[in-house]
């Protein structure tokens, strides 16, 4: 019985990390955006209660605990996403995801603590927007989810008997199956989003030995603009890393190119890339979030991912010439070319 319901689980729910390589970079952004708000808040409110409680400071030393741990995490958060921009796809999903289960964990913690030493309503009432803010930002396993969420229950089921009476205990552990149901159907949704993005890979494909080349459905992707087809090239190059508008308008205009006068140009290029794609209905290609840029590699075919991923007869096909076209790409051609001698070494 109890296999059957790990293999039924496996079945509808279960991603592989490399499939989720694009949604740990998802959770990677969401972490750097919501960072600097737990810094900001911590960082206020700490000096505020400071000065507030100055006369006072050991009576007060929970609260203070309580804020400076806000900017501890936050700092983590920040710096560990920072860190892991640029690993390897294998190992993608799991390196960006895991700050966000070390915050949760520690953010549960504090409001166990926080219900017992306290405030034990507001201890539920932040545990319970903490569960709905992690569903709506982040992708992440429903059963690690369940256990974290079931846990942190537990924790104040004997506090929340004795002042909420059973029917705080029942509520509070029905907002946890609650969530977990809504996370299950959250990944089942990301998992037939991916499945879609399989099989859209069989026609989507781009060309990068010579001369630069995106084809759908065996025709070449014509956009509006000539600089939209190299900026989705640069992106293609950089293989699911998310790209800031300073280094776009870098890449595509050079180094000495004003930031305000081309940042209206690429936001063109995007608007044009945008409408390019959805006339054709490709989907979850083109990503962009919070000014950060970049493509899912997973749902493309592309000489160029081959070619890293070590196949023999791709390495062979190459020719010492990569996106011809573009100033930007000779250095990479280069790295090709050391690589294709390295092997024969």
């Amino acid at each position: 019985m109890f296999r059957k319901l790990i293999e039924g689980y496996r079945r509808r729910y279960y991603i592989s990390p490399l499939d989720l390589a694009d949604s740990g970079e998802t959770n990677r952004l969401h972490l750097m955006f919501v960072s600097p708000f737990l810094f900001l808040f911590g960082a206020v409110l700490l000096p505020f209660f400071l000065v507030i409680y100055r006369n006072d400071l050991e009576s007060h030393l929970t609260t203070f605990t309580y804020y400076g741990f806000y900017i501890i995490i936050s700092v983590y958060m920040f710096v560990h996403s920072r860190l892991v921009k640029n690993v390897q796809k294998e190992k993608a999903y799991v390196l960006k995801t895991i700050p966000f289960y070390i915050s949760f964990l520690a953010f549960a913690g504090i409001g166990v603590y926080n219900f017992y030493d306290s405030s034990p309503f507001n201890a539920v009432i932040t545990c319970g927007i903490i569960g709905f803010v992690a569903l709506y930002l982040f992708s992440f396993s429903p059963f690690m989810f369940l256990l974290l969420y079931f846990s942190t229950a537990c924790a104040m089921a004997p506090g929340l008997y004795r002042i909420f009476s059973l029917t705080g205990v029942l509520n509070v552990f029905l907002s946890v199956a609650l969530m977990f149901c809504l996370s299950l159907f959250k990944r089942r949704s990301e998992k037939k989003i991916i499945m879609l993005a399989k099989k859209q890979k069989q026609n989507l494909e781009a060309k990068t030995f010579g001369n630069f080349t995106l084809l759908y459905n065996n025709n070449v992707i014509k956009f509006s603009r000539s600089k939209s087809e190299e900026l989705l090239a640069y992106l293609i190059y950089k293989n699911g890393s998310s790209v800031k508008t300073r280094d776009l308008i870098v890449a595509l205009y050079g180094k000495s190119a004003d930031s305000s006068r081309y940042g209206a140009s690429i936001r063109n290029l995007i608007v044009d890339i945008k409408h390019t794609l959805a006339d054709l209905d490709i989907q979850n290609f083109f990503i962009t979030e919070y000014n950060n840029f970049r493509i899912n590699p997973e749902v493309i075919k592309c000489d160029y991912y081959d070619f890293l991923a070590g196949d023999k007869k791709t390495i062979k096909n190459f020719a010492g010439e990569f996106m011809d076209q573009y100033g930007w790409a000779k250095d990479v051609s280069i790295f090709m070319e050391y690589k294709v001698l390295k092997k024969k070494i």
